[in-house]
C-alpha cells in the first residue's frame, strides 16, 4: 500500500465499510486512490466505525468475530500515486538518507562512507633492487593524513624486514592541498558496527568492501603472533594482498584502523591496527622520526577469576589476588631480572598506578626508555615487593 499515512489509510477502508461499498474511488488531478475490501471485512469496518460515531468504547476493532469461514482478512488495498510521490518516498520510504543515530546504516551510508575517505586513499607500489636486478616488489595502500602529504600505511608495505630500513622516504610534493581522510576512535566501536575498507587489492584501484566488526580486542597471542604483544579489530570486510595499510572506516567517514592481515584460505577474518594505537606510534615519529618500543623482558599473563582460581589449585602459596599480571617467565640479563623480578610475581601496581592487563603496562610505558619505573608485585604466601625497572629500547632482532 503506497500512502504515507496509516491513519488515512485505516480512515479509507472504515469509509468502505460504512458506506457498504466494494470500492472507494476518489480522484483529483495528481492522485487516484482505491481501496477494496470483502465483505466479511466491510461488515466488520462499518460496525465498528458506527461505534465510533456513538461514542462506543471499542478496545480493538481488528478482534473481529470468525464469520461462518470467511477469512476475514482476505482483502486487499491497492493505490496509484503520482512519479512524485514514488520517487521522493524511495526504495526506504523516505527521500533523505537519514539515521537515526550516528552508526546507523541508511540507504547510501556505506556510499558517503566511502566517499569521504576515497579521495586520500593511494596505491604503494615498491621495488627492491640489487646490482640492477629486481628482488621484490611490494603493493599495499595507504591514506593521505595531512594536507601536506603525510601517508599512513604499514610498516611492511614499504620496509625490509630483513634490514630493517625504509625503502622510500619523504613526502608527496604537491602545489595545492592534498585531500586527507580524518582520524576517528576506535574506543567506541562495538562488535556488529559497519565499517568499510578502502584500499588497491591485487593493485585494483578504488576498491572498497563492506562489513562489521567482529571483535574489538583480538589478541597477537589468539592469533599465534609473537613479538610485541597488540590487540587488533577483527572484521568480516573481504580484504587481499594490496589492501595492507589501507583505511578501515566508520559511516561517519572517519578512518577507526589500518588493515593489516588476513588469515589465508579463510573468509570473514580480517584484521585491522586500532587507529588510537596508530595515533601513539604517529605521535612516536613525530617526536623521535621512528618508534621506539621499551623492552622490560618479561612474558606476562592477564589474570581473571578462572585463571586465578586454577593457580591457587596448584598451589595454595599463591597469593591472594583479584586481578593482575602474571609474570611466568624473566629473560635472563634483562632489565626485568637487574630489577629483581622473579618467575610467579603478579603485578598489582606499575608506574604507581593499579594494573589489570599488559595492555595498561603497555600504555603506561609509552615510548618511555631509561626512565625509572616503581612497580608493586605480590609473592607466594602473599609477600609484597616494590622493585624499580628501568625500560631499554626494544631490538626488532630479538
Amino acid at each position: 500500500m503506497l500512502l504515507r499515512g496509516g491513519r488515512r489509510a485505516a480512515l479509507l477502508l472504515a469509509a468502505a465499510g460504512v458506506t457498504g461499498a466494494g470500492a472507494l474511488a476518489r480522484r483529483d488531478p495528481d492522485t487516484a486512490v482505491y481501496a477494496s475490501a470483502s465483505p466479511p471485512l466491510r461488515q466488520a469496518l462499518s460496525a465498528a466505525a458506527e461505534g465510533l460515531r456513538s461514542g462506543t468504547r471499542l478496545f480493538s476493532p481488528w478482534l473481529l468475530p470468525p464469520h461462518q469461514g470467511f477469512p476475514i482478512l482476505n482483502s486487499f488495498v491497492s493505490a496509484s500515486v503520482s512519479p512524485a510521490d514514488l520517487s521522493s518516498q524511495g526504495s526506504a520510504g523516505s527521500s533523505d538518507d537519514s539515521r537515526c543515530c550516528p552508526g546507523c546504516l541508511g540507504r547510501n551510508s556505506i556510499a558517503k562512507a566511502a566517499s569521504a575517505v576515497g579521495p586520500a586513499v593511494v596505491n604503494i607500489s615498491c621495488m627492491q633492487d640489487a646490482h640492477g636486478w629486481r628482488l621484490e616488489e611490494s603493493i599495499g595502500s595507504g591514506t593521505i593524513i595531512d594536507p601536506d602529504g603525510t601517508i599512513l600505511t604499514c610498516a611492511h608495505v614499504v620496509a625490509d624486514f630483513q634490514s630493517t630500513k625504509a625503502v622510500v622516504r619523504g613526502k608527496i610534493k604537491s602545489k595545492t592541498p592534498l585531500p586527507a581522510a580524518r582520524l576517528g576512535s576506535s574506543s567506541r566501536l562495538q562488535p556488529g558496527d559497519w565499517v568499510v575498507a578502502l584500499g588497491c587489492p591485487l593493485s585494483l584501484q578504488n576498491t572498497v568492501t563492506a562489513g562489521i566488526v567482529s571483535c574489538v580486542d583480538r589478541k597477537s597471542s589468539d592469533l599465534g603472533l609473537g613479538g610485541l604483544r597488540r590487540e587488533y579489530l577483527q572484521t568480516d570486510c573481504a580484504i587481499n594482498q594490496g589492501n595492507s595499510g589501507g583505511p578501515l572506516v566508520n559511516l561517519d567517514g572517519e578512518i577507526i584502523g589500518v588493515n593489516v592481515m588476513k588469515v589465508r584460505n579463510a573468509d570473514g577474518l580480517s584484521f585491522a591496527v586500532p587507529i588510537d594505537s596508530v595515533v601513539k606510534i604517529v605521535d612516536n615519529f613525530k617526536r623521535n622520526g621512528r618508534v621506539v618500543r621499551p623492552w622490560l623482558g618479561l612474558k606476562m599473563l592477564d589474570l581473571n577469576p578462572m585463571i586465578i582460581s586454577q593457580l591457587k589449585e596448584k598451589s595454595s602459596t599463591f597469593p591472594d589476588v583479584r586481578k593482575g599480571v602474571l609474570v611466568p617467565m624473566v629473560t635472563p640479563g634483562s632489565p626485568a631480572e637487574q630489577a629483581g623480578f622473579r618467575p610467579g610475581d603478579v603485578v598489582v601496581e606499575f608506574g604507581g598506578r593499579p594494573v589489570e592487563s599488559i595492555k595498561e603496562i603497555i600504555d603506561i610505558m609509552g615510548d618511555k626508555v631509561g626512565v625509572p619505573f616503581k612497580v608493586l608485585v605480590k609473592r607466594a604466601n602473599n609477600v609484597t615487593a616494590t622493585l624499580t625497572v628501568i625500560p631499554e629500547e626494544a631490538d626488532a632482532s630479538r
